[in-house]
């Protein structure tokens, strides 16, 4: 082509024009649709994994404010009704259960010792914890089917040692034997639910967890099951 347009000058002709741009087509147009559509999902999805998060560490955060003006049994209450759980104080025979303002009467207890919370199937995680370790005669803990408990999150619970006569990590997809071995703290422990818990020999973990807790009825472990799967006692309810 350049040849060409060299003779052509020479001869006084015009140059031919360079051959037209060819367009990609149809297919060329749709790839980049695509590639712009996947751009863009990826960044949603960023953007609402970051959405999760921030919502998880608010749902969790330390009631500071509360804790100063009512106490920490009032502020532990506050926080597992925000949860959608369970609270009952010292003398209460039912359940308190729903949204914190359901409970206008809530403020009236500042003085009365929280006993029993059910967190089961809420979103606690180890920041959350916060909330709770205040407490000084908690007896009864549900933490049953809680995604993101974890074995970290156990270790906190050996603050309750001389209180906390029944616990509940059933179902709890985080927890391991490492997050149990931490359990040994928790002296007056009287019934401990490890329903579902995917442990390595568990016939071992629950001899371990029986000597290092005497008097504690260790229930839910399969001890017919080499994964360590857990039996299917899916979980009573709290008691009343």
């Amino acid at each position: 082509m350049a040849a060409l347009r060299a003779v052509l000058r020479c001869r006084g002709g015009p140059a031919p024009l360079p051959p037209p741009r060819q367009s990609r087509g149809a297919a060329g147009g749709l790839l980049q649709r695509l590639g712009r559509w996947f751009y863009e999902a990826e960044v949603a999805a960023e953007w609402g994994e970051r959405l999760r998060r921030y919502r998880l560490r608010s749902r969790n955060a330390y009631c500071s404010s509360l804790r100063d003006t009512h106490g920490d049994d009032v502020a532990a209450a506050v926080f597992t009704l925000s949860c959608g759980g369970g609270v009952r104080f010292d003398g209460q025979q039912h359940w308190m259960r729903g949204g914190p303002r359901e409970h206008p009467e809530l403020l009236s207890f500042h003085k009365v010792p929280v006993v029993a919370l059910d967190l089961s199937g809420s979103p606690i995680t180890y920041d959350g914890l916060d909330n709770l370790v205040p407490l000084t005669q908690l007896q009864h803990l549900d933490l049953s089917r809680c995604p993101h408990l974890d074995d970290w999150a156990l270790g906190r619970l050996h603050v309750f040692r001389d209180t906390l006569q029944e616990l509940s990590v059933a179902w709890c997809p985080g927890v391991t034997e490492r997050g149990l071995a931490t359990l040994h703290h928790l002296r007056a422990l009287r019934r401990l639910d490890l329903t579902g818990l995917r442990v390595p020999s568990p016939g071992l973990v629950q001899i371990l967890l029986e000597e290092a807790l005497p008097g504690c009825q260790i229930l839910g472990l399969d001890l017919g099951d080499s994964v360590g799967t857990g039996t299917a006692l899916r979980g009573a309810e709290p008691p009343a």
